[in-house]
């Protein structure tokens, strides 16, 4: 039996198959848009670099160096740990900065989230200029933590503020409480927590995604409002919670200027208003201690990371999300 082979198809003419040149030409359009959005990321690339990383690298060494901001880089002398020896054991305003900030954050962020999530609550409802309370409420938080605000603070605040003249109407005696150090840190809690527009805005958009057939269930069983806020709210809303959680935390642990304000830069009185970023910044600019400072800063930058890891790893046993998976 005989096998004929068929003969190739006849290619038409113009046509070639592709060769290297065509595959290049191919990859042209690829290449220009690459070029184009490494050209359009290079002013946050540089950024990056400039402001970012290249100084937390500089500060990495400086932190090694006994470098005080006014002499030559050529005259910088390696220390190695004695910046990190120093810090632990041998300065008590460190550990006093360390105690007052700490103090701060737990006290100030569960005021300020409990006031974001009550007040929340109540605008989480419809009623005749909702809209104006709420951004009313919000205000605050677009001041931010302005210099401004906190001399408006601490005029309030003083012997002959108005939080006094208040008080003097119900027949009560005032106290200088910015400049008495049994109060001056709680008056900057009192400005933490009035700050909470930011935390009640996402609490807000948090309680609008929460089904209403939820509570209608829960209404159904005999849940009262309490039950209702226990089982559906809270739970509903954990996801929310450990957001705002995470950020004011860091946020209250950064806290400098309303500190730098009330005392004038100096922590006090008394060094009850000495913050830890306050404190790094007497140690880097006032006593120019540069190199300490640097050594200050990065031992507080390991601090929040291992508290926000403390968050996320312990978020999985209270954070339930809407898919039924903990994370």
């Amino acid at each position: 039996m005989a096998i004929t082979t068929a003969p190739p198809a006849a290619v038409p003419s113009g046509s070639a198959s592709p060769g290297p040149a065509s595959r290049r030409g191919r990859g042209g359009p690829r290449r220009r848009e690459n070029v184009a959005g490494y050209v359009f990321l290079s002013p946050w690339l540089l950024g990056l670099l400039g402001i970012t990383a290249i100084p937390m690298l500089l500060s990495l060494y400086l932190s090694f160096t006994n470098y005080d901001a006014l002499s030559d880089f050529s005259s910088v002398e390696w220390v190695g740990l004695d910046n990190y020896r120093t810090m632990f054991t041998a300065d008590p305003s460190y550990w006093h900065a360390v105690r007052v900030t700490v103090t701060f954050a737990l006290v100030a962020v569960p005021l300020k989230l409990a006031a974001a999530l009550g007040v929340a609550l109540l605008l989480n409802r419809a009623f005749r200029g909702v809209g104006l309370f709420r951004g009313l409420f919000y205000l605050p938080s677009l001041l931010g933590g302005s210099v401004a605000l906190a001399i408006v603070w601490v005029n309030m605040f003083n012997r002959d503020g108005a939080f006094n003249s208040l008080l003097s109407v119900f027949g009560i005696e005032g106290a200088p409480w910015v400049n008495d150090p049994r109060w001056a840190l709680e008056t900057l809690m009192a400005l933490a927590i009035w700050q909470f527009g930011a935390p009640m805005v996402i609490f807000l958009a948090g309680l609008k995604q929460i089904p209403v057939e939820l509570y209608e269930a829960a209404s159904v069983d005999g849940a009262n409002a309490w039950r209702q806020f226990r089982a559906v709210t809270l739970p509903m809303l954990s996801p929310v919670i450990f957001f705002n959680l995470v950020l004011e935390t860091i946020n209250g642990f950064q806290g400098f200027t309303a500190a730098f304000v009330l005392s004038n830069g100096t922590g006090g009185p008394v060094d009850s208003t000495l913050m830890y970023t306050l404190n790094l910044y007497i140690k880097g600019f006032t006593e120019l201690q540069m190199g300490y400072a640097s050594a200050m800063a990065w031992v507080f930058l390991v601090a929040i990371a291992l508290i926000t890891v403390v968050l996320f790893s312990t978020g999985r046993f209270w954070v339930h999300y809407s898919d039924g998976e903990d994370r």
